[in-house]
């Protein structure tokens, strides 16, 4: 018999609605196939023909992201950002200066740059966000103007002979990528960082007076209470970078299955924190304004031994074979072409789950960006063939396309398990740091439309092995007695099972159905995200 939970929800009829820019992606110049080989690949039968800026691109990725729906996409870093200079990527793409980039030790080509980026954004439908590296007023202020002025100057003359005469309104902007640490060129101190990031923005605004801004924020509470203390009234949104950790690829256990599950647990207390300091710096500021969080960086990296050879990318989606079989070392690296796996699909939806609560806040989540969207561990796996929509592109499509605008309040009653929470991808020797933790193996997110008619109960089952039967309630509600459920994750025993270009349907959302609900009971399946669509009739009763 499956073991029994109890999912109480409440009507909410003054809930914030949550910002689709939370689905949102990122994509980074010179980082391991997002732009040349994924988004761009001049030559390619699977290519976009012909001249201007959309020339070169992958009309199959293009396809693809047309179906999943972007919100919002980052770029061109990330890292890459600190060191660039975005002039580069303008003009005649045969005249651009390749150079030597050094984020991540590569030569650029610069053929696809601002241009190109803008209309692709154009043509898959979504909202830029371009992000500087906050280390000089005046160039920040030209890809301003490039990119939002309407009027005569050499800038907008360049935009036009770049094939876009009319601007791009471009409404978000990043001043600076990580600026904390001393990987970045531009690294500073935060006093220093906030006097520079206060010009960047004062200048930029001036040309476009609509351009809403993401600061640099931090895990580290001084650095991001300094931060809104100097900057937050000029700014809409403080960042905060967040990285899961995997080694299934050195073993894939029943253990490393429960410990990137239980990841998102990391996730929300590090968001509840960044808000309860953002909340008190603009108190104890006096600031009025309202700020959000933009966790403009998020993913759960794969980690493998330093000692084994480089990954290289497969032609089904995933690694190129290699010999693994010599001696561990010590230390561990990213695999930036492991594909994403089940595990990883219900880690995400436990992030998302994580954003819907977040939506509430004083200080909200109002963006986040997935590290990445095309290649490197990202939603779309495009190799000289074709491509595969990866497990994560599935959740994506899960919960940005079918759950509802507005949370619930829900809560849970059922099997948990004690465990030591993996921080995140933060390292120790050849561990990870850790902390005390009992974690649900449900974890429920109810929203609804604007309307109030239909429940979306979206629920994650975090045992690799037991189904677990629930009584759905409903606050002052009488549930219907049959739902439409959406599953993801039920169709296989492999808790590590990926897609690939040969098998692209291995983890997906198989074909809706309709259950019988008796007694407001539905069993959900081991390692499995389901969504419950529950029609309640009109009257608005999670609403009203």
């Amino acid at each position: 018999m499956p073991t029994e939970a109890l999912i109480r929800i409440a009507p909410a009829p003054d809930a914030r609605p949550i910002s689709r820019d939370v689905y949102g992606h990122f994509l980074e110049q010179a980082f391991f196939g997002n732009i040349e080989g994924g988004v761009f690949d001049e030559g390619s039968p699977l290519s976009v023909g012909g001249d201007g800026p959309l020339a070169g691109c992958r009309a199959d990725v293009i396809e693809a992201c047309r179906e999943l729906g972007l919100p919002v996409v980052r770029w061109p870093g990330g890292n890459y950002t600190s060191a660039a200079w975005w002039q580069d990527g303008t003009g005649p793409r045969d005249e651009r200066p390749r150079r030597l980039e050094l984020a991540w030790g590569s030569e650029e080509s610069n053929r696809f740059g601002t241009p190109e980026f803008l209309a692709w954004c154009e043509a898959v439908g979504t909202t830029p966000y371009l992000a500087h590296s906050a280390r000089s007023v005046d160039d920040a202020v030209r890809w301003v103007e490039y990119a939002n002025w309407g009027g005569d100057t050499a800038m907008t003359r360049l935009r036009a002979a770049d094939g876009h005469p009319e601007p791009h309104g471009v409404p978000w902007w990043g001043v600076g990528n990580e600026v904390y640490g001393d990987w970045q060129m531009g690294h500073r101190p935060v006093e220093q960082y906030v006097a520079d990031a206060l010009e960047h923005v004062r200048f930029m605004r001036a040309v476009d007076p609509a351009a809403r801004f993401v600061a640099v924020g931090h895990e580290d509470r001084e650095w991001t209470r300094q931060v809104v203390e100097g900057l937050g009234d000029d700014v809409d949104l403080v960042s905060l970078h967040l990285y899961g950790a995997s080694t299934h690829l050195t073993g894939e256990t029943r253990a490393e299955f429960d410990a990137v599950v239980a990841q998102p647990a990391f996730f929300e207390d590090a968001v509840w924190d960044q808000a309860e300091t953002i909340r008190r710096a603009r108190a104890a500021r006096g600031s009025e304004r309202p700020l959000g969080i933009a966790m403009d960086e998020w993913n759960i990296r794969h980690l493998e031994p330093a000692s084994w050879p480089e990954p290289q990318p497969g032609e089904d989606g995933g690694v190129a074979p290699r010999d693994t079989s010599g001696p561990v070392g010590t230390g561990w690296k990213v695999n930036r072409y492991s594909p994403r796996t089940l595990a990883d699909a219900l880690f995400y939806a436990g992030v998302f789950h994580v954003l819907h609560r977040a939506s509430q806040l004083e200080v909200p989540v109002a963006m986040a960006n997935t590290v990445n969207l095309v290649n490197a561990n990202g939603l779309l796996a495009v190799r000289p063939d074709g491509l595969v929509r990866t497990a994560t592109f599935h959740v994506w499509d899960l919960y940005q396309n079918r759950t509802g605008s507005h949370p619930l309040p829900a809560s849970v009653s059922g099997p948990s398990w004690s465990t030591r929470l993996r921080l995140g991808d933060d390292r120790v020797g050849d561990g990870f740091r850790t902390r005390p933790a009992t974690v649900g193996v449900l974890d429920v997110s109810a929203t609804t439309d604007e309307d109030g008619r239909v429940l979306h109960l979206a629920v994650i089952n975090r045992s690799g092995d037991e189904d677990v039967a629930a009584r759905v309630e409903v606050e002052g509600v009488r549930l219907p007695a049959t739902a439409v459920a959406h599953v993801l994750g039920a169709g296989t025993d492999d808790l590590f099972a990926v897609n690939t270009i040969d098998q692209p349907g291995a983890v997906r959302i198989a074909d809706p159905v309709e259950v019988t609900l008796r007694d407001g009971v539905h069993v959900f399946p081991a390692h499995s995200i389901t969504l419950l669509d529950l029609d309640l009739g009109p009257g608005g009763a999670l609403r009203g």
